[in-house]
């Protein structure tokens, strides 16, 4: 695994550092992990050493998250910007296509990419998302993204990461641990601390109270798609994954049973899911 950066521009006419993880061989196609709206490109480990034999894994961290820059104005936080700065990952990959795994919020954005024209997007896994964000999993995110808390040490972090995203399902303690390491930061005070802007929560608020449809995006995608839905997501329901499957793009559908919003990709039943869809 390597970490690289490049510099993506917003539209307040500042640079900002975009970070992400590279791991596998350069000359192979190119799998872009992009990861949910609070989380950052380590989710992606066990996708990367799984794949990362044949496949040039690229996991960013999207600008606010992870070890990526801020943005000075949170306003800016938004699909147009997080749209921009991976297509300036896509250019300096020096790559035609991409295979695009998102989870959540990167799933979103896959849609996104997809549906432009002359899109860089072969294949894409949407991983608990769809073209119909619940309202009452847009609450649920609102409750929590954006809050600053701060932890006395690792063990407290995990324990709130354990209740926070619970509904990615049972994890073992090593993959908690994991998480857990990759997103939080020691502060200068010795306290720990998330590693992301809270400034995300702030256009996000806009869109709390009413079901987010994107129905158009979605009949626009131009390239063959797999959902993996958590049977239990509160996220992508199960009747909007049924008309997924009825119009659009071609689709592949899979659940992951005692599992909410968003299976982790961790597991080797998860991984087997992302095998089956790279092979197709």
């Amino acid at each position: 695994m390597q970490r690289k950066s490049f510099r993506g521009l917003s539209a307040a006419g500042a640079f900002h550092d975009v970070v992400y993880w590279e791991w596998g061989p350069a000359d192979g196609p190119v799998l872009l992990c992009v990861h949910g709206l609070t989380r950052n490109g380590r989710d992606f480990d066990a996708v990367a050493e799984r794949f990362c034999d044949t496949w040039r894994v690229v996991c960013p961290d999207v600008v606010g998250r992870g070890e990526s820059g801020r943005l000075a104005n949170p306003d800016l936080y938004g699909t147009p910007q997080y749209l921009a700065d991976l297509t300036a990952l896509i250019a300096r990959l020096d790559v035609d296509k991409v295979a695009w795994l998102g989870t959540s919020m990167g799933a979103l954005l896959g849609m996104f990419a997809a549906a432009a024209g002359n899109t860089p997007v072969e294949r894409l896994l949407m991983n608990d998302a769809g073209p119909v964000i619940s309202k009452e999993s847009l609450q649920r995110i609102a409750d929590y993204v954006g809050g600053a808390p701060d932890f006395a040490d690792m063990a407290e972090a995990e324990s709130y990461l354990r209740t926070v995203h619970a509904p990615f399902g049972p994890l073992t303690d090593g993959q908690w641990a994991h998480l857990t390491k990759h997103s939080m930061a020691e502060q200068s005070n010795g306290r720990i601390a998330l590693k992301y802007d809270p400034g995300i929560a702030k256009p996000f608020a806009s869109v709390v109270g009413e079901d987010m449809v994107l129905w158009p995006v979605w009949d626009a995608v131009q390239c063959p798609v797999t959902v993996i839905r958590g049977a239990e997501s509160d996220l992508l329901r199960a009747e909007t994954l049924a008309e997924m499957q009825g119009r659009g793009p071609a689709v592949t559908a899979h659940e992951i049973p005692g599992v909410g919003h968003a299976p982790a990709l961790m597991a080797t039943d998860q991984l087997d899911l992302i095998a089956g869809w790279l092979a197709a």
